[in-house]
């Protein structure tokens, strides 16, 4: 790699799509329709194409394996602080963009290099190695009880609104030592940055009540991750500690619902060669494997920002502008065929790679396991309720991630939380019939609705 610039930024022929620097929209449904197509495209003429993330956000997107990694392991070149994107400094970005929660700068170790990335890093992957996976396991199948009792009984589900989004985010706050409140709001605020619902004040509640998990968890310690972070010797602030926790619960959980949710949809889904049979047939490990190579949960991110003009392969990509890795169009690269072909571990990037690889790859793949055999063994007639290629994809420049996963089963009746209380109803889905209200002559304060997290806490004392 060298700093001089090229005549051509992109290296594309004159005629070509992405000639003269025009941009592809990553954000609309006919990229979430057929991603792969325009990968394709984009890799027939050159290793980066000009991409548009959200309104008015301009990117780079590196689309072939080798370039990749050759930006995700050159750290010298390519920074990953966002308070070099020279486009935000400059007001050209919309400050209420769905985009920005996913790529401004936080003081974590996802946006820092260097000697700060290295202090950051090692705080979290300490407290992270400090996870017991029996424990971890039994936790992933206390949530998992809990949902599916929530649906056990209708004959039918959205096995991602239902089941795979809201696992992950109960298991954060089991995880991060939340009480019922802070977790209710965690996990309220979260799904809304995710969903790209009014995404401000959503930010604002995150900030609010991590905050206050800090402080509690500074005066009153326990077995968490968030007690961990605080005794750790890097000595984080509580701004620090509060970004390394939005940064593990972004990297967490949005990642593992589609995880979750691509697998069970590979497994549930009809093989030509034997119709008679639920699914593939496939072994639950091989499925997750297909998923990350085929269709990783996070498909375009690790955003970098050059240092100065690169060039990379006979593309400039110009100083402190975006460029993000394409994972899913690196794994699909065909010099990658025969790796593919045999779902190799060691050469698809859905973890990434470089100083910033994942470092929660044991525990995810155990969550998403975990998670899809309890499922499966829970509710073994378990079979989609529209074919396969019938299911929406979510539209978004980053995820690979499904709309729903409808399916249906055998009703029968709840094991684990028959007596529990009524959380609330998923958006996006019908509420049950509604209890008509006991009058009071004198009425009596209304209680605050409990959220997900604080009835999980009404069923299972932790």
């Amino acid at each position: 790699m060298d700093s001089q610039p090229v005549a051509d930024q992109y290296g594309a022929p004159t005629g070509c799509p992405m000639h003269a620097g025009r941009q592809t929209s990553l954000y609309g449904p006919e990229f979430a329709s057929d991603p792969q197509r325009v990968y394709d495209e984009f890799r027939a003429h050159g290793l980066a194409a000009p991409i548009e993330l959200a309104p008015g956000v301009d990117a780079t997107l590196i689309v072939q394996h080798e370039a990749a990694l050759r930006v995700l392991q050159n750290p010298s070149y390519f920074a990953r602080d966002a308070r070099r994107w020279a486009a935000l400094r400059e007001g050209r970005v919309p400050l209420d963009s769905p985009v920005l929660p996913m790529m401004a700068y936080r003081p974590n170790c996802l946006f820092t290099d260097g000697t700060e990335h290295l202090r950051l890093r090692k705080a979290v992957t300490e407290s992270l190695a400090r996870l017991n996976t029996t424990r971890l396991s039994r936790d992933v199948e206390r949530i998992a009880d809990y949902l599916i009792d929530q649906f056990i009984e209708r004959g039918s589900a959205d096995l991602l609104g239902d089941y795979a989004k809201l696992l992950p985010l109960l298991l954060f706050n089991q995880l991060f030592g939340c009480p019922g409140d802070i977790g209710d709001r965690l996990t309220r605020s979260m799904s809304a940055i995710f969903d790209g619902t009014d995404v401000l004040r959503a930010n604002g509640e995150l900030t609010e009540c991590l905050m206050e998990l800090v402080a509690l968890k500074r005066r009153s310690p326990a077995e968490d991750i968030t007690s961990w972070l605080i005794q750790h010797p890097a000595g984080l602030r509580d701004e620090e500690l509060k970004d390394q926790l939005v940064m593990l619960m972004g990297a967490g959980v949005e990642p593992e619902r589609n995880l979750i949710a691509n697998a069970l949809l590979l497994l549930l889904s009809e093989d030509p060669a034997a119709p008679q049979r639920r699914g593939t047939g496939m072994m639950v490990e091989d499925a997750l494997d297909n998923v990350l190579w085929n269709n990783p949960p996070i498909a375009n991110y690790a955003t970098h920002y050059p240092v100065q003009d690169v060039d990379l392969g006979g593309v400039t990509l110009k100083a402190d502008t975006p460029v993000l890795i394409s994972f899913a169009a690196a794994n699909s690269d065909p010099a990658l065929t025969s790796a593919r072909q045999t779902l190799s571990k060691g050469a698809h990037l859905a973890w990434g790679a470089g100083p910033h690889v994942c470092p929660a790859k044991s525990p995810a793949q155990l969550i998403a396991l975990t998670a899809i055999e309890k499922i499966l063994n829970s509710v073994p007639d378990l079979t989609l309720a529209v074919p396969a290629s019938a299911v929406e994809w979510r539209p978004g420049p980053f995820h690979r991630a499904l709309v729903s996963l409808p399916v249906r089963f055998s009703p029968s009746a709840a094991r684990h939380t028959a007596t529990a209380a009524q959380p609330p109803v998923p958006s996006g889905f019908a509420a049950p019939e509604e209890i008509p209200a006991v009058r009071h002559d004198h009425p009596e304060p209304q209680k605050k609705a409990k959220g997900w997290w604080s009835s999980f806490l009404d069923v299972f004392r932790m």
